[in-house]
């Protein structure tokens, strides 16, 4: 696949990639703190100019409107929709252990942020936790509201993400609720008719991650009220299991709560998260047929966030076809949402994990 010649591009700054304390990288890894530019990596809306939009604020350079796209900004639309790179087992297993491979294709990937000016709306800086971290236009979630006219009334940072084999509306990727989104956030559930909540973030780590959005028992939101019946602690997630009320209608909902993959890093064992993945695609196989999607947060939604959704559609194309896109997927993820899989590191991480689950599929067919 060849692209337009990329523009010429000031030197990167010598600063680790980070988003406002979401998902960075450790510090003390040298390797780390340097952002080697490859191929398109340095396109707008890149961790690069998030890093320097986050030193420097205001200082990010114009965009073009609407459907005026740059061209630069649609060869990043075309790779997003063209990327593929399908991995037989032994090409995945290789695969994983080649990190400079892995590198060179994930800065070379768009990152598919959000132009801030798309969301011009007095208030609307109330509704993100991150500034620079927003919904995707054409897949986000629309509230139900009394005032259709009233933008902030519908406004919620979350996307609708396909899942395996371009199934719609698969899951729904959000922030981590804050004190001001809380009660949009259960109106997202109950809208939604969402069935799971997968939560993979502390509700602190140096600064406040996430709000805690759920009672100790009991709490109504918007006209739904939320009761507590069981909360299970397993070696590396909680399970809580609520009723959740609205009118006359009743529905269950389990919240997974995955609190061993600490921020900064990514999960020091894929064990622990490949169990998680199952579990959650059993329990949605169990949920009623008119369920809607599985939701997914960390704080901005994007990296932990990413990794995991990631790594349950790529489980499913290893299961059914003996294969693995993982470059594809996150493609796929970054159209709807952008960022998604938000690290190099973590990008490794998901074929580590992959490879791991390879392994064990073909360990239980041998058996």
């Amino acid at each position: 696949m060849s692209f337009p010649p990329e523009e010429k591009t000031e030197p990167v700054p010598q600063t680790p990639v980070f988003d406002m304390g979401t998902d960075t990288r450790t510090e003390g890894d040298a390797a780390t703190l340097t952002v080697t530019p490859v191929g398109l990596q340095e396109r707008r809306g890149s961790n690069v100019s998030l890093t320097l939009d986050m030193c420097t604020p205001g200082c990010t350079e114009p965009y073009g409107y609407g459907a005026q796209l740059s061209p630069r900004d649609q060869s990043a639309q075309e790779y997003l929709r063209q990327g593929t790179h399908i991995l037989t087992p032994a090409m995945l297993h290789t695969r994983a252990m080649d990190d400079q491979s892995l590198q060179a294709e994930f800065y070379e990937t768009p990152m598919n942020f959000v132009d801030p000016k798309e969301y011009n709306y007095p208030g609307l800086v109330r509704k993100n936790r991150y500034k620079t971290i927003l919904p995707n236009t054409h897949s986000r979630v629309i509230l139900q509201s009394q005032d259709e006219e009233d933008f902030l009334t519908t406004y919620i940072n979350a996307n609708y993400l396909k899942g395996y084999d371009d199934e719609e509306r698969a899951y729904i990727a959000t922030q981590g609720p804050t004190v001001n989104t809380v009660g949009d956030f259960w109106r997202m559930v109950w809208q939604e008719r969402c069935p799971i909540i997968v939560m993979i973030t502390n509700l602190e780590e140096k600064n406040e991650k996430c709000a805690e959005y759920w009672p100790e028992d009991t709490v109504t939101h918007e006209g739904i009220e939320i009761a507590v019946v069981t909360v299970t602690q397993e070696d590396d997630y909680s399970l809580r299991v609520f009723t959740l009320k609205c009118g006359e209608e009743e529905r269950s909902l389990r919240q997974y709560w995955y609190t061993s993959w600490p921020d900064q890093k990514t999960p020091d064992k894929a064990p622990p998260l490949l169990e998680l993945v199952q579990e959650v695609e059993r329990a949605r196989e169990e949920a009623p047929p008119s369920s809607g999607p599985t939701i997914v947060h960390c704080s901005a939604g994007i990296g932990r966030t990413g990794c995991f959704i990631a790594t349950s559609v790529l489980c499913k194309q290893l299961r059914t076809e003996g294969v693995v896109d993982i470059l594809r997927t996150t493609c796929q993820l970054r159209l709807d949402r952008g960022g998604m899989i938000q690290t190099c590191e973590q990008y490794q991480f998901v074929h580590h994990v992959l490879s791991l689950y390879e392994k064990q599929l073909s360990h239980t067919a041998e058996e």
